[in-house]
């Protein structure tokens, strides 16, 4: 089928975005919002969306459009709507350099295909066909199209799926589903040739050349979401990228790897459709995300249920944790060795889990929780000083050291002391910017200091250990005349 042929279904009403004039987004109010961990976020109708990019509420709208000025007229200067066609072996290709919202998507995952910066930016015969077909979908801003023959084909191009908004890290809302785009009258906000009408990108930064889709000037204008604290510790969920990198982490397990392997394709030959999207729910709540998986599927007692009597062989567990971190690599999951060990560790733990209860006559317990997994040993990307930063930095200073007969002070004088890499190594046991804390295990930070074990990069000179020895004696003082 045709995208000219991709008629709306009679007697459902396709859910809507009204994009008002000089405004924001007001989608229906049943559209689902996530963050760009895939994580919901709440809403009350009616729902307003910012788009001029200056909201102290992002992603919702607080009027500060009318205080800018905002406008939404097109700018003269956008890429041209031109529909380009690329003949391939396998397929044609399209692409609309107009509709183009530059999340890099298609360049950093399949470079064979796609030339940035270079003419012609489309190899159509560079890749196979499956990967052609992720790669076009993978794309937020519907820009690219695939077909066998010469027209876009919406079967191929696109992917039924429940209406959704997600508001990406620092970019653009990702409208995904059968969502309908209008204006405040009602009439359908015209599209750039060859774009798709189940997946766009919407601008949130304000300074798109192509309003309302994104253009990729939010990377122009370093548009920026308020940071969180930098101090907190990230969950493996987190640091992954949340739900949408582990789904497509699992769709390329289960589409390029698992099919043309002899010893696991029959394994998984009976699986449902949606398998990656259950096994990318489970990780996300294996690793500290929300409880996708329980709410969605039935939790551990529905896990278990899969693997009774399938007698999975040792091999084929090798094989399957092989792949997945093969998978990893595909879909750009982080590389540092903290996330690496954490990741590979569970995927070794749970696999074997599996082996044991898949065997004959096994009988697992049907009610445990759904296991948390954390990073491993208290090795989180915080706690380690990384080589390729070049010279291990000294230890925090203080501004201005007290003198001699100037009373130490922990705020003005001691924490600075401590970097927050020093302090992430300790949170386990303490925390090394809370005086209270400090104070309790004074004797035991002291002796390590003396001894040279920490920080763990590198030895404090003899001055900054006499400050925090001087400091901690006079706290046993101050302690035993109270």
């Amino acid at each position: 089928m045709t995208e000219d042929s991709s008629a709306k279904t009679p007697n459902t009403i396709p859910k809507r975005i009204v994009v008002t004039r000089n405004g924001p987004y007001q989608p229906d109010p049943d559209i689902p919002i996530v963050d760009h961990l895939g994580v919901r976020i709440a809403t009350e109708a009616p729902v307003r969306l910012c788009r001029c990019g200056q909201s102290q509420t992002r992603p919702f709208c607080d009027g500060s459009h009318v205080k800018r000025g905002f406008t939404d007229a097109k700018d003269p200067r956008r890429v041209p709507d031109k529909l380009d066609i690329h003949e391939g072996q396998q397929a044609y290709l399209f692409d609309n350099r107009g509709t183009c919202a530059h999340s890099g998507f298609c360049t950093n995952r399949l470079r064979s295909v796609f030339h940035p910066g270079e003419e012609p930016f489309i190899s159509p015969s560079g890749a196979r066909l499956d990967d052609l077909i992720n790669a076009v979908r993978r794309c937020p801003s519907g820009a690219l199209g695939i077909g066998i023959g010469p027209a876009r084909d919406a079967a191929l191009s696109d992917v039924s799926r429940p209406p959704g908004i997600e508001v990406s890290k620092d970019g653009p809302y990702r409208v995904t589903g059968d969502v309908e785009l209008v204006d405040e009258d009602g009439k359908t906000i015209a599209q750039n040739a060859g774009a798709s009408h189940e997946h766009v990108s919407l601008c949130r930064c304000g300074s798109s050349l192509n309003k309302p889709f994104c253009s990729g000037m939010h990377w122009s204008v370093s548009f920026h979401d308020p940071v969180p604290d930098p101090l907190r510790e990230p969950t493996l969920f987190e640091w992954a990228g949340g739900y949408p990198a582990l789904l497509d982490m699992t769709r390329i397990f289960y589409s390029r790897y698992v099919p043309e392997d002899p010893l696991l394709g029959p394994l998984f030959a009976q699986m449902s459709p949606d398998h990656p999207e259950r096994v990318a729910a489970w990780l996300s709540e294996v690793f500290g995300g929300p409880r996708l998986y329980s709410e969605r599927y039935g939790g551990y007692r529905r896990m278990v249920s899969q693997h009774i009597g399938k007698e999975i062989r040792p091999e084929q567990r090798a094989l399957w944790a092989t792949y997945m971190v093969q998978s990893a690599d595909d879909a750009g999951l982080p590389s540092d060795p903290e996330f690496r060990a954490a990741f590979v560790a569970y995927i070794e733990w749970g696999s074997r889990i599996a082996v044991e209860n898949s065997g004959a006559g096994a009988k697992p317990p049907p009610n445990m929780p759904v296991p948390r997994w954390w990073w491993v040993c208290n090795a989180t990307p915080g706690a380690r000083q990384p080589a390729a930063a070049g010279e291990t930095p000294d230890a925090g200073e203080t501004d201005a050291p007290p003198g001699a007969d100037e009373t130490v002070q922990f705020e003005e004088h001691i924490r600075p002391l401590f970097r927050p890499m020093d302090r992430n190594s300790m949170l386990f046991a303490f925390d090394l910017w809370k005086k209270a804390d400090v104070l309790k295990h004074r004797r035991q930070i002291l002796a390590r200091l003396e001894a040279g074990t920490m920080p763990c990069d590198g030895a404090w000179p003899a001055e900054r250990i006499a400050l925090f020895a001087r400091w901690a004696s006079q706290s046993e003082t101050e302690a035993a005349s109270e």
